[in-house]
């Protein structure tokens, strides 16, 4: 009789268990970000120039499944927020491409696959131009044709306009690591050098609460805030869930200065003048502030502009915000 007892108590203990995880779960919800399941791109066939072969490549990106075949400028489509480190250059006078960012093939459907490469540009007597390619998408847009390799990030629009406060950012990954030491940087003009330090993959997500002065400049401060980045070749990882600190992190034990500090990177937006402009992030806003912005970005390498080793990769799939 003892023994029932105990089972029947048992198994009240487990149901009860069960049930206040299930109502933890059903606290949360969880919304996919616009085309970030990855299934859906744009197939751009641009030709590039015949003086350095006139091939037609693939440039992809992330919207409503369609296919271009225009040398045109890319905006983007059909309420994608999505822009990515694919695009069509046109410098001299010579149109190239560059494909980091590729939809590859997984299970049913797509997911992205982000690699670091090597990407030239030759013609004798006109350009001689070599950078490194990080594969990156991200929250924002791409302001086409590219004209230069100089500051890099002005030709970005980075963010998208939000209001909401997400608890965490969510998301299936895979990494493949370069077995380089150190990393590369070629900016196309000046000669290839190495840069101390191993290159890593990196996510970011920064939420900014941005106002614009009488000139037109923009500053914000941040409120959200996850930085990752990634140290070992791993296998597919599903449903990867990262918390989003809010307010002054500087006294938290999780802050990283390197990845998280106040303009750890210059990104720039349009402002009401339709001028691109850094966005100065100038303090730390509080944990009550409401954003403006939301910026998240992946990338196969975290040094920036031109700043890589190749082989590196990363795979993202799935991409959701956690309320």
């Amino acid at each position: 009789m003892m023994q029932k007892k105990i089972c029947m108590y048992g198994l009240l203990f487990a149901f009860l268990c069960c049930g206040t995880a299930l109502a933890q779960q059903q606290q949360h919800t969880v919304e996919v970000i616009p085309f970030g399941d990855m299934d859906q791109w744009i197939d751009r066939q641009i030709k590039e120039s015949g003086i350095i072969g006139g091939a037609l490549k693939n440039v992809y990106a992330i919207g409503p499944t369609a296919t271009i075949r225009e040398n045109k400028a890319y905006k983007n489509m059909g309420g994608s927020p999505w822009a990515t480190s694919n695009v069509m250059a046109r410098v001299a006078g010579i149109t190239k491409t560059n494909t980091s960012v590729f939809p590859e093939k997984r299970g049913d459907g797509y997911c992205a696959r982000m690699d670091t490469r090597m990407e030239s540009v030759k013609v004798l007597g006109i350009v001689d131009i070599t950078v490194l390619a990080a594969g990156s998408m991200f929250l924002g847009e791409v302001h086409e044709p590219i004209k230069g390799t100089k500051n890099p990030q002005k030709m970005l629009n980075s963010g998208i306009p939000f209001t909401k406060k997400p608890i965490a950012v969510q998301f299936d990954y895979k990494v493949n690591m370069s077995d380089r030491e150190k990393r590369i940087r070629a900016t196309g003009f000046s000669r290839i050098t190495d840069v101390e330090g191993k290159d890593f993959p990196e996510v970011n997500l920064f939420l900014q609460k941005r106002w614009e002065d009488k000139d037109g400049n923009i500053f914000a401060k941040r409120v959200g805030t996850m930085v990752v980045r990634y140290y070992n070749t791993t296998d597919w990882h599903n449903n990867a869930t990262y918390s989003i600190m809010y307010g002054d992190i500087t006294g938290d034990p999780a802050y990283k200065p390197h990845m998280m500090r106040l303009q750890v990177e210059e990104r720039y937006a349009i402002n009401s003048k339709g001028e691109s402009v850094p966005v100065k992030e100038v303090a730390w806003g509080t944990e009550e502030d409401a954003p403006t912005h939301l910026l998240l970005q992946f990338t196969s390498s975290h040094g920036g502009a031109y700043i890589g080793s190749p082989g590196n990769s990363l795979w993202i799939d799935n991409v959701k915000l956690v309320y």
